[in-house]
């Protein structure tokens, strides 16, 4: 089973849903279209990498690029049916990279064919371990950032979501129904760029989370 570590326990994961084109300097970036409503693929349980492991680029693609992300850990089960509050839950936040074989997502757009090739690669959803959610009470006003061999190449603010926290929770359970274990990627903003073998990529999320890894 898939798992990741939580308050340092380790926790089952069930499915990997991600949040596209949700900061608009990233949509700018990539010369985008602004979505109407929260734009929503998923990764293979396969494609997780933990905190701490190497990244292998896909033999495949010729331009991986690193999308740095705040991620959600959910605890209990929802089918946003009800009028509560979603925010409660979230059992833990980390942060995470969402990688993308851009070379090959460009061709399969330019078909309209899934995305799966480009975004579920062995090592495309690396997260940190993830702190209880009590530890980062401003979760929808904090900074996280990505340095690359010591460079700063991405720096996010959750508050600049198009679609915020509770936004993605409510569209998540309604449509499909959330279930404990679920990771979600809520969205990268500007500044994605190609890895390249030898890379060292350090991620932070607010002061309180961090997580390293290593390109081969």
């Amino acid at each position: 089973m898939t798992t990741i570590r939580l308050n340092g326990q380790a926790a089952g994961v069930n499915n990997i849903y991600c949040i596209g084109r949700n900061y608009v300097d990233h949509i700018a970036e990539l010369k985008n279209e602004t979505p109407t409503e929260p734009v929503v693929f998923m990764k293979p349980n396969n494609s997780m990498l933990a905190h701490g492991g190497t990244i292998r680029l896909p033999h495949y693609s010729q331009s991986v690029h690193y999308e740095c992300e705040m991620v959600l850990f959910i605890g209990q089960d929802s089918d946003g049916l009800d009028s509560r509050d979603l925010s409660g839950i979230v059992a833990g936040y980390g942060v995470g990279l969402d990688l993308t074989a851009r070379d090959v997502q460009s061709r399969l757009k330019e078909k309209g064919l899934p995305w799966t090739k480009a975004k579920g690669f062995r090592g495309a959803a690396c997260v940190s371990d993830f702190v209880d959610a009590a530890a980062l009470p401003q979760a929808q006003d904090c900074v996280f950032t990505l340095t690359v061999n010591g460079e700063l190449r991405q720096k996010g603010q959750t508050s600049h979501m198009i679609y915020p926290i509770a936004a993605i929770l409510r569209e998540l359970a309604e449509s499909y129904g959330l279930k404990a274990g679920d990771v979600v990627f809520t969205g990268t903003p500007a500044g994605v760029g190609e890895l390249h073998a030898g890379d060292k990529l350090e991620l932070d999320l607010a002061g309180v989370v961090r997580a390293h890894f290593d390109v081969a």
